[in-house]
């Protein structure tokens, strides 16, 4: 979008909160840049330069502007839905491949030479893999300057810089404000990093705001993820959805909580080097980069969805933060109702999780690895041979790379892969790609709760349903998200109370149940 002038100008003098993310205005003669929604009076257009990403804007020498902090505004949409090179290295770095393993690490998960990645990254995002990497550090630099006590050597570290000659360098010419005067200037109300007693060491508290594009309605959004639960790993509390998270340095704990404008987000990090990750694991999660504007406009234009978008708008949806282990519930899920599939899986939980100890609630393990999983003898499983064997099998898959389900994975190539293995077809594939790959058409039409809602729309039969995708594409997953709430189940709201749901009801048993006779259920 940077590229149409006439566009961003327009979207600018509008303060259109809708695309920030999408683009970046750089002013001549401040020096800054800004989202476009900043609330200052817009620069004269002949002043206004556009970039694609904030990382390209600094890499051209502007700073970001104090008022609207344009580093902390919503993602791009464009990078959460394309399937390209591009798109696959942004979910990449942003999952913090390049602080681990460096531009060659990032070049080696895409199959490409480290020149070609280079390359095509600049091509659109007007700054290199480095650059991107870099305005990632800062803002994760900046959120523990202005949400802990930490020394700033431990920020340096946690945010992954490698000197903190390079980190007080990379602060100033972001942010045009050393470290201490950005600590300084920190809201009094907030709450520094806590240090709290953990299992192998201390966990450290951060809270902070995940911005979104409005509107976002939080009811099927939560109430999925709530409903779908799995005990010892996932819980609502006080309002929060809660759950553990596996990631590069450790175990972590969040707590979701919807507000009007943001989502707040408390992180329990046992190495403050995954705070990055654990955001945008987070983001993924609720689909916060979404366009919802985009997706309801879309979807409206279909007579028969019209008034389910006009009843919800800003409908999400609801993914996960680990697609390998989202993978191993949906097998999990096959052929039972969603109640079963919780108790499978807190069994798995029990005997295979690696244990935590909550520093404010009843989570007890992380989910299981695939390593551990693929070590079982499929006959010791509690469920029928077949799907304990596509288990143990998938799971042997995720550990070999045969089968690769990571934010930076070909979508096209996961699903072949995914297809090839006994026991897995079509409902589990179209789930994992909705959920898991975070494809925005993927659509599970075997799935017992979309068949129904289909029904309800008149739309029963092979050439109707296929003619209605036609129509959603490219958000088959956001209309799948409509039908599924056409049922009166409890995984379409929030709990009424603060304490955990109970579970049970002819709803909640049916919900997300595939139709297939191989597979089919919960996921």
């Amino acid at each position: 979008m940077h590229e149409d002038t006439e566009a961003c100008v327009r979207a600018v003098q509008a303060k259109d909160a809708r695309f920030d993310g999408w683009f970046f205005t750089a002013v001549l003669t401040t020096g800054i840049y800004c989202r476009p929604s900043c609330p200052v009076v817009p620069p004269k257009p002949r002043n206004m330069r556009f970039y694609p990403s904030a990382a390209a804007a600094q890499a051209a020498g502007f700073r970001a502007c104090k008022r609207c902090r344009p580093d902390a505004s919503p993602g791009s949409p464009e990078w959460s839905t394309r399937a390209d090179t591009t798109a696959r290295a942004v979910r990449l770095i942003a999952d913090g491949v390049v602080d681990r393993e460096g531009v060659s690490g990032l070049a080696r998960r895409l199959g490409y030479s480290t020149r070609q990645v280079e390359r095509v990254v600049a091509a659109e995002l007007g700054a290199g893999p480095l650059a991107l990497a870099r305005a990632q550090r800062a803002q994760t630099a900046r959120t523990l300057i202005e949400s802990s006590d930490l020394p700033m050597t431990e920020v340096a570290w946690a945010a992954g810089f490698s000197s903190l000659r390079s980190f007080n360098a990379t602060v100033q010419a972001v942010f045009a404000l050393t470290p201490t005067e950005l600590r300084r200037r920190r809201s009094p109300s907030t709450t520094p990093v806590d240090r709290e007693a953990a299992t192998g060491g201390a966990w450290h508290h951060v809270a902070l705001r995940l911005p979104f594009r409005a509107p976002l309605l939080p009811d099927s959004l939560f109430g999925h993820l709530v409903e779908t639960r799995v005990p010892g790993v996932e819980e609502w509390r006080r309002g929060a959805y809660r759950r553990s998270l596996r990631l590069p340095h450790g175990p972590a704990v969040v707590a979701l909580t919807p507000q009007p404008d943001h989502v707040a987000a408390r992180v329990w990090l046992t190495d403050l080097r995954d705070l990055g990750s654990a955001v945008a694991r987070c983001r993924a999660l609720l689909d916060l980069d979404a366009d919802p504007t985009a997706v309801d406009e879309h979807l409206s234009h279909d007579l028969s969805l019209r008034p389910l978008v006009a009843a919800a708008p800003g409908r999400r949806v609801p993914r996960t933060v680990d697609a390998e282990e989202l993978a191993l519930r949906v097998v999990l899920g096959q052929q039972v109702s969603t109640a079963a599939a919780r108790r499978l899986a807190a069994r798995l939980v029990a005997d295979l999780g690696e244990p935590l100890t909550d520093p404010d609630g009843g989570l007890t393990h992380v989910f299981p690895s695939p390593d551990a999983v693929a070590a079982l003898d499929p006959a010791t499983l509690a469920m029928p041979g077949s799907r304990a064997r596509t288990l143990v099998g998938l799971a042997g898959a995720l550990v070999s790379g045969d089968v690769r389900l990571g934010p930076g994975e070909d979508w096209t190539a996961a699903r072949g892969a995914l297809m090839a293995m006994p026991g897995i077809g079509p409902w589990s594939v179209e789930m994992l790609a909705m959920r898991g790959l975070g494809d925005p058409d993927a659509f599970p039409a075997s799935d017992l709760a979309v068949r129904s809602g289909l029904t309800q729309l008149g739309l029963a039969g092979g050439a109707a349903v296929a003619e209605a995708q036609r129509r959603w594409r490219p958000w088959g997953a956001y209309a799948v998200q409509h039908l599924w709430c056409l049922s009166d189940h409890a995984a379409g709201r929030l709990p009424d109370e603060p304490g955990d749901r109970e579970t049970g009801g002819a709803d909640s048993e049916r919900l997300g149940s595939g139709a297939s006779e191989s597979e089919g259920s919960a996921a």
